[in-house]
């Protein structure tokens, strides 16, 4: 890096993938000696505890009766020019088009005596759900167009924003990372009542929203747990954990399936686990299934998106078609009645995870990348 870097890194602070990927970014590239601001409506989840050359700057938004709904997107532009005075911003790196990147672009505006530019990263429902939306399509394909530099985390993802948008500009591909040091395998050090040595542990992580496929989920490990004692651990929370919960009572499976709601620190969780699980209708990318192979956990997903960039069928895990719950639940049975085959599955997955997508090698794509668009 030939100077120091002040960024400006706008996310939601949530446990969704954007927000995480957000926050290990940042705190990798203070790490390396840049400066970094995170602008959200509340700390990032992964953000703990002091950090050097890490500030946090809150958003706030008043609510007065003549609006609708509180005007969140204006509060963030005048939080991102106060922050970019304040500290004197090189770039805005904003993930998510809408809002973040719409008004990273309005606080450019107002900054009339300066230029200062913007980053959007495309993590993904906000090109495959929100994007297409009519009341939204034609702000997102503003919001990509006008900033100085676009990424998304994966190539199928460059497909579908291509195809929804007709975009003539360049895009980089840069894929999610894993802090491969803290993901690893190692010695169990979690103790929990779905540890039993007669039992097998599955494990699904998502935010619970009907694209993460619950019910495929309930489904597979049904088939599952028929042909291997097995314990399902859910983690997270989201609209469909109700669902998921009349699920497991309908099934007759409440003593087979643990609710952990969220956690912040799961990879204390990945040494646990046997098999992760994610049939997902689309997945952009697939972080948690990345997460997982770094700890050496076979992971079965979904064939749809950019997972088939992520997981090598047949050699880190397996990929097949969410709709195929016995498919799936027969490739997680035969792993799992197979030691000598987990332990091959599961040191490949941890080396295409240090090989591939170990945050140094791909922070260090986006300080590139940076370096270019600042000329």
């Amino acid at each position: 890096m030939s100077r120091r870097i002040k960024v400006g890194m706008v996310c939601y602070p949530s446990h969704g993938g954007s927000g995480i990927v957000a926050t290990e970014l940042g705190l990798a590239l203070a790490a390396k000696g840049c400066e970094v601001h995170f602008i959200s409506y509340a700390p990032p989840v992964r953000l703990k505890g002091y950090a050097e050359n890490v500030q946090f700057h809150q958003v706030f938004t008043d609510n007065y009766p003549v609006f609708h709904h509180p005007p969140y997107t204006l509060s963030l532009a005048s939080k991102i020019v106060e922050v970019a005075e304040l500290h004197d911003l090189d770039l805005v790196h904003a993930h998510y088009a809408v809002p973040h990147a719409t008004c990273a672009l309005l606080a450019r505006q107002m900054l009339e005596d300066r230029s200062l530019k913007t980053v959007t990263t495309l993590h993904g429902t906000d090109i495959t759900l929100v994007g297409v939306q009519p009341s939204f399509h034609t702000v997102v394909r503003f919001s990509i167009q006008q900033s100085d530099g676009v990424t998304v985390v994966s190539r199928w993802l460059l497909e579908r924003t291509i195809e929804a948008f007709g975009l003539g500009r360049d895009i980089e591909v840069i894929p999610n990372f894993v802090d491969t040091q803290r993901f690893a395998p190692r010695r169990r050090a979690f103790d929990g009542p779905f540890i039993t040595p007669e039992r097998k542990v599955i494990m699904h992580a998502s935010n619970f929203r009907k694209v993460k496929n619950i019910p495929g989920v309930i489904g597979v490990f049904r088939n599952i747990c028929e042909a291997v004692p097995s314990n399902l651990v859910l983690v997270g929370e989201g609209p469909e954990i109700a669902h998921a919960r009349e699920l497991v009572r309908l099934h007759g499976l409440d003593r087979d399936v643990y609710f952990l709601g969220i956690q912040d620190a799961i990879e204390e969780l990945f040494p646990c686990v046997d098999l992760l699980l994610l049939p997902s209708e689309h997945e952009s990318f697939g972080l948690v299934a990345l997460e997982a192979m770094s700890c050496g956990v076979p992971v079965i997903a979904t064939d749809r998106g950019g997972t088939r960039e992520v997981v090598e069928s047949g050699v880190t895990g397996f990929l097949s078609d969410p709709s195929d719950h016995q498919g799936m639940a027969r490739w997680a049975i035969d792993l799992l009645r197979d030691p000598g085959r987990w332990t091959e599955v599961s040191r490949a997955a941890r080396a295409r995870a240090v090989q591939g997508f170990d945050e140094s090698r791909i922070v260090d794509r986006y300080l590139a990348y940076y370096e270019s668009i600042l000329g």
